[in-house]
C-alpha cells in the first residue's frame, strides 16, 4: 500500500487541478490595503519592533535561502520579502516616523501582489534566515506577518485558498473525510492490523492526515503497529483525524484556529493524555507550539511527533527493534518545522542508529538543515514549480554527496515534495517515511 505510480500520477493531476475554478476575492484596491495595514498593525508587536530596529541589511540571510542560492536573484533575499511590513512600520510605529514618513513610499496594492509571490512561493518559512541571522532577527516570523497581511488582503493563491475553504467548510482536505478514513481503516484490518477507531475513550489519540490516506498508508498502519505493540490505549476518530493545518500555511488564522480547535475538543472528549502527530512538519508547528495560542487555554493533553513518540518508547525499553543494514546505506532530511522550528532532531538519528542502518549525514543537517522547497503549502502552488525544482537540485545534490541508497524523512509533505522533484528530474532514489522504516523492523 506505498505510494504507486498511478496513485501519485493522480495526486500530481489532480493538483494542477486544485483551485482552477475558483473566483477571486473581489476586492477594490483601497480594501485590499486597509486590510493588510489592519493586519500589520494587530500583528506587530515590541518584539518585532526591535527586529525592524535591528536588521543591519548586511546580507547574510540571503545565503542561508534556498531559493536564493538556486537562483542567486536578490528579491529572494529574507530581508527583502517583509519590506513592505517595514515601510508599514517606519511610516506608522516607529519612534521616528515623524521624520520618515515623508520619504518612505506608503503601502500599495501593487505592492501586495507583486509581494505575494515572493511570501508564497519564494518562502517556505523554514526559518533557516533566522539560524544564519547574526543580530538574532526572527525573520521568518516578519515574513509570516506578510503573508498574513496579504492573506487578509484576499490574495492567498487559488490552490491554497481552495484547500483553506475546504478544510474550514467541510472538514475535509483534498477530498479526505470520515469516509475515506473508514475505507482505508478497513483495508488495513484485512492485511492484519488492528486499527482502533472511534473509541469513546483512550489514552492516546493518533492523528493522520489526507496525504496518508491519499499517497502513504503504510504510515498510518505502521503508526498503528506500533501502538499495538507497546500495549498503548489509544483511538484514531473519524470526527477529528485531520492534523494537516491549511490555515497555518495560507496565513488564514480563522481557519488555523477551526482545525486545531477542533483537534483538541475531539482529545478532551475522549480523555487523551497524549495527542501523536503523523508525519508532518507543520501539522508539529500548529498543534505543539502554537495550538494553545489558538485554542486559549493550556492544552490539557501532551503533543508528541510520532517520531518522538517512538524514540520514548525504544529509550524506556518498551519497544524493541531488529537491527541490520543489510548493506543499504540511509540518509535523513529533517523537515523545517519538526526539526529547525520544532527541536525533533535527536530522535530520528537515535532511531535510525538503533536499527543499526549505515546512516550518513548530508552536509547540512539538523537546524541548519536546507528545506525540500515544497514547504508551506507551496508545493501544491503550480506557478511555484520551476522555483520549487531548482531547490530541489540542491537537495539532490546533497544525498547524491552522501553516497546513500535512500532518503528517509517524517514528513509527508516533504515525501511528496522531494518525489515530484525526483520525478521531475529523473532521479531514482527512493524517499521513504521514517515511522514505515521502524514498522518494518520490530522485533519479536
Amino acid at each position: 500500500m506505498n505510494a504507486d505510480n498511478t496513485a501519485f500520477r493522480i495526486f500530481r493531476e489532480s493538483l494542477e487541478r486544485l483551485g482552477r475554478d475558483l473566483p477571486a476575492d473581489d476586492l477594490s484596491d483601497d480594501e485590499r490595503v486597509r486590510r493588510a495595514k489592519n493586519t500589520f498593525l494587530d500583528k506587530l508587536d515590541s518584539h518585532m519592533a526591535v527586529d525592524l530596529e535591528t536588521c543591519i541589511h548586511c546580507g547574510m540571510c540571503a545565503e542561508a535561502c534556498h531559493y536564493y542560492e538556486a537562483t542567486e536573484d536578490e528579491k529572494y533575499s529574507p530581508v527583502y520579502k517583509f519590506e513592505p511590513l517595514r515601510r508599514f512600520y517606519r511610516r506608522e510605529l516607529s519612534p521616528m516616523r515623524w521624520l520618515f514618513r515623508p520619504f518612505t513610499k506608503d503601502v500599495t496594492a501593487d505592492d501586495l501582489e507583486t509581494w505575494q509571490e515572493l511570501v508564497y512561493e519564494g518562502c517556505t518559512g523554514c526559518g533557516r534566515c533566522d539560524m544564519m541571522c547574526p543580530m538574532g532577527i526572527n525573520i521568518s516570523t516578519l515574513i509570516n506577518v506578510m503573508r498574513e497581511g496579504i492573506a487578509s488582503a484576499g490574495l492567498v493563491p487559488a490552490e491554497l485558498r481552495a484547500l483553506q475553504i475546504e478544510q474550514r467548510e467541510k472538514n475535509t482536505v483534498f477530498g479526505v473525510g470520515a469516509v475515506e478514513l473508514k475505507e482505508l481503516v478497513e483495508k488495513i484490518r484485512q492485511q492484519g492490523t488492528e486499527i482502533r477507531l472511534d473509541r469513546e475513550q483512550a489514552e492516546v489519540l493518533l492523528l493522520t492526515t489526507a496525504a496518508e490516506v491519499l499517497l502513504f498508508p503504510d504510515a498510518l498502519a505502521a503508526s498503528a503497529k506500533i501502538l499495538n505493540r507497546v500495549g498503548a490505549d489509544w483511538t484514531l476518530l473519524s470526527k477529528g483525524f485531520e492534523a494537516a493545518n491549511v490555515g497555518l500555511v495560507s496565513g488564514d488564522e480563522s481557519t488555523q484556529k477551526a482545525a486545531t480547535t477542533r483537534i483538541a475538543e475531539q482529545a478532551k472528549a475522549c480523555g487523551a493524555a497524549t495527542v501523536i502527530l503523523p508525519e508532518s512538519g507543520h501539522a508539529y508547528q500548529a498543534m505543539r507550539w502554537e495550538g494553545a495560542n489558538e485554542v486559549g487555554e493550556k492544552l490539557p493533553f501532551e503533543v508528541l511527533a510520532i517520531s518522538e513518540f517512538i524514540a520514548r518508547e525504544v529509550s524506556s525499553g518498551g519497544l524493541k527493534l531488529k537491527t541490520g543494514a543489510n548493506g543499504s546505506a540511509v540518509t535523513y532530511h529533517d523537515p523545517c518545522r519538526l526539526g529547525r522550528h520544532g527541536g525533533v532532531i535527536s530522535e530520528p538519528r537515535a532511531l535510525l542508529k538503533e536499527l543499526g542502518l549505515d546512516f550518513r549525514e548530508a552536509d547540512s543537517n539538523g537546524r541548519e538543515n536546507y528545506c525540500c522547497g515544497g514547504g508551506c503549502g507551496e508545493y501544491v502552488i503550480k506557478r511555484s514549480a520551476p522555483l520549487r525544482q531548482k531547490a530541489f537540485e540542491i537537495k539532490k545534490r546533497e544525498f547524491d554527496e552522501t553516497g546513500a541508497d535512500a532518503v528517509i524523512t517524517s514528513c509527508a509533505n516533504c515525501r511528496i515534495n522531494l518525489m515530484i522533484g525526483a520525478q521531475n528530474a529523473g532521479w531514482q532514489k527512493p524517499v521513504e517515511s521514517l515511522v514505515e522504516t521502524v514498522a518494518a523492523r520490530l522485533a519479536d
